[in-house]
Parts: structure tokens; sequence; C-alpha cells
């Protein structure tokens, strides 16, 4: 346990997720519950994408009930949606902007400086860049806001942080100092991530792309899909459990919590520990017992008794609306007379999203216009340079 003994000299990393974000929710809840010095004494918080998100909330206190409120609040909108994240009133830079305006407080950028690292990938040459000094509150939001514009999912114009234009960070460093000893690090996906769901999968191919690995199989295919098209918000929510028990899971197998809890769901009582047995390892620095069980949150008879705080934040962020109106919509009735009015109300949406967008787009048009002219004329150069010598020999 050398590794965790001096304070300052380990750091986490959240990963992107998309929705799938609620995973590292329920990640820092178990630490903060379960062992808090983790948390307490971090020297800093890494994330790309929804990662940052998290990070930011770490940095700035924010409560487990805000953060469960929030995401599941962009889930259930978006089963709202007929045509769920295609619908043209979908807007998650907006909605996330806005969000950050409200929580985060106004010396944020005090506390994120040098605690706070988030991943931005520059456009067009995808360069990774890390960010951890912030001068105003509004640097934190736009660096957050380049961090998780994803391309045509988010929109066409990248947005800008500092004068230059950056997107999703998770295209080019989607766990920031994966490869670091001191580095916890957290994937909602299967992987070689330290905190991460065990997969179940005999599969032993990885695939590492954005300085992360991930394990091909099925069960990482539909996590993919889940993360930028969100399913129910019951299903979400379990992905938050699965990420406290995953979370425990890691705690017990370095011997950072006082007694076992993941034994109970799978027995009465865990082997007794003994040097040299194949379920000790050495790793980092760290005594590991393999031997701790790999629980699935359909093996918690009740997840309140583990975690009654995580537990009553999940339910109260799951509630739907109990007016009739929103229960009718919900219904089977509601959602067949919604997808046969869409052709009728469809058009009108998109004209008046549209133009929302147009009025909120003036200011920053001329500064984007002639980003756009650069970046025509920069491939309009680059295309000529490839092809001016072998159209010569051609006429030659």
């Amino acid at each position: 346990m050398s590794c965790f003994e001096e304070e300052g000299s380990w750091s986490l990393s959240f990963a992107g997720a998309g929705f799938l974000s609620l995973y590292h929710v329920g990640v820092i809840h178990c630490l903060r519950q379960r062992a808090p010095r983790l948390l307490r004494g971090a020297s800093r918080f890494y994330g790309s994408s929804s990662g940052a998100l998290i990070a930011v909330s770490i940095v700035s206190g924010m409560s487990v009930d805000l953060c469960c409120s929030r995401i599941l609040a962009m889930v259930k909108r978006v089963e709202q949606l007929s045509l769920g994240v295609f619908q043209p009133s979908f807007m998650p830079v907006e909605t996330v902007r806005q969000g950050l305006q409200d929580s985060l407080p106004a010396d944020i950028h005090i506390l994120a400086s040098q605690r706070l690292g988030i991943s931005l990938t520059h456009w067009p040459n995808g360069e990774n860049f890390i960010v951890t000094n912030f001068a105003t509150r509004d640097e934190v939001i736009e660096a957050l806001v380049c961090t998780i514009f994803l391309p045509f999912y988010c929109g066409t114009i990248p947005p800008t942080f500092r004068g230059k234009r950056y997107i999703n960070g998770t295209l080019s460093n989607n766990i920031p100092f994966a490869d670091s000893p001191s580095t916890i690090t957290v994937s909602p996906f299967h992987g070689t991530a330290d905190i991460c769901p065990q997969s179940s999968s005999a599969s032993t191919h990885e695939l590492n792309v954005f300085n992360a690995n991930f394990q091909i199989s099925t069960e990482n295919f539909f996590l993919g899909i889940s993360s930028l098209m969100p399913s129910s918000p019951e299903v979400v929510a379990d992905s938050c459990r699965q990420g406290y028990l995953d979370a425990l899971r890691f705690l017990e197998r370095r011997g950072l919590t006082e007694e076992p809890v993941l034994w109970s769901f799978v027995s009465k009582e865990p082997p007794a520990p003994a040097d040299g047995t194949p379920g000790a390892a050495h790793d980092r620095g760290l005594s590991l017992n393999w031997a701790v069980p790999n629980v699935l949150v359909k093996d918690v008879p009740d997840f309140e008794q583990l975690s009654p705080e995580l537990e009553a934040a999940l339910k109260k962020a799951c509630t739907r609306a109990p007016s009739t109106w929103a229960s009718f919509c919900r219904s089977g009735p509601g959602r067949a007379l919604t997808y046969l009015l869409l052709p009728c109300t469809l058009p009108f949406e998109y004209v008046y999203v549209q133009s929302r967008r147009l009025v909120a787009w003036l200011p920053d048009m001329p500064a984007d216009l002639w980003w756009m002219q650069d970046l025509l004329r920069s491939l309009a150069l680059e295309v000529y340079s490839r092809t001016k010598d072998p159209l010569l020999r051609l006429v030659r």
C-alpha cells in the first residue's frame, strides 16, 4: 500500500462515457463513503468528455443527489423525444452549458487550477492538450464544453477555448495518464482500467484506441451504443450502482476497507487471507487479493442497505412527472399518437429550433465564418500540393 501512503502522490482519471457517466458517480460515492482519503489526498482529477464533468463535480464539491438529477434529467429528456438523440430539439451542448452556469461556484477557476485536468483534442490536427490552469470561471465552462463536443453529434462548428478550436477529448486521450502507475483509472467499459466492470466474456482480444484498452466483446459494443443513445433511466441508474460495486471491489482487493462486504452477496464469509496463495499478488507496490468476487447489481437484493444515500438519490432522479398528460405521453397510445403526428410536428419543430440556434449564433458568426474560410483555404492548398505533381506528370 506504499502507493497511497503519502497524500498527493496519486491522481484519478475518468474516461469519457457519455450518458454512462453515472457509472463514475457511483464510483465517486463509494470512494467518498468507504475510502475518503483517496479523494481527499488525490493531487489531481483528470477527465475527458463526460469524465471531465465528473472530475469538476469532485473539485466543486457537488453532491451525489445533484449529479444524479442532472444526468438522469437528460436521459429522461431523450426518453420523451420521439426520435431520441436524433430529434432536432436535442441540444446536449446547450443543456450542459446551462447546467454548468447554474451549478458551478463563482470561484471554480481557483478551485480547479492545478487540481483539475481536462483532456481536449485540437481541431483539425487532432493533437491532445490537457489544460490544468484556468484564469476565469468562463474558461472552465469553455474547456468543459469543448471536451464534450462530439462532431456531428453535438454540432458542426467546434467551440473555442483561448482562441483555438477544440473537440471531444476522448478522440485523442480518453483516459489521461492511464499509463502512470500512480493514476487510478475509472471506465464504465470492460478493459484494463483499475475500476471497471469485469467482463463475463471469454474473449481475450483487446482494442487499444484513444489511449485506452477496450475488450472486444458484445458487452462493450452495447455499452458504446448506450453511452450515445441511452435507454430508460432505470437502466442507466443500474450503471451507477455497478460503479459503486466495482469501486468497492477495487478497495477490497487492495485492503483499503475495514471489512469485506462483497463476500456477503456470494457466501457467508471470505476465505482466510494467506500470503503466497494464488489469490494474492503484488502490483504497483500494493498487496492485491484477486479472490474478491465480482458482484453485479442483480446479485444485490436491496441496494439501499449498501448505500442508502445513493439509492435515495437514484430513485428520486428516476421519478417521472406525475401529471396526467405526462403519463399519457409515456403510455402506448400516447407514443403511437406522437409518432402519427410526427410528419406534421417535425417540420415546425425543426424550423423553430434552427431559428433559435441562428439567433444564438449571430454574435459568433463572423469569427466562425472566418475560421471556416481559413479551413477551406488550407484544405484546398493541401489538395493542390498533393495532386500538383501527379497532374504535371500526367500532362507531360
